[in-house]
């Protein structure tokens, strides 16, 4: 049972940096509205590192108008975006705290 319990100890150890770098990937913005039905959002955010993009306010595609589901204009959030062709397209998308 010690033996479990510490490579238990020892696995969660191991995670913590890799968990802390992928939250600090995320970049910060405000929702400035919300499009459901076309599956869009426009950030007002800070620098997205990934994409070398300086702050700005832009409309990003969501994957899944799901996605958006308690989400309102004047959010605070942390967001992780991407660029698929043409287009920027959100991720990953959570309230900030």
């Amino acid at each position: 049972m010690k033996k479990i319990t510490m490579l238990l100890a020892l696995s969660l150890l191991a995670a913590t940096p890799i968990m802390a770098d992928t939250h600090d990937a995320m970049s910060e913005g405000e929702l400035r509205t919300i499009d459901t039905a076309g599956q869009r959002v426009t950030l007002r955010h800070g620098p997205i590192d990934n994409l070398k993009m300086p702050p700005m306010t832009m409309v990003f595609r969501v994957q899944d108008a799901a996605d958006l589901d308690g989400f309102t204009a004047g959010d605070k959030v942390r967001f992780r975006a991407d660029k698929e062709g043409d287009s920027y397209i959100v991720t990953e998308l959570e309230k900030a705290e």
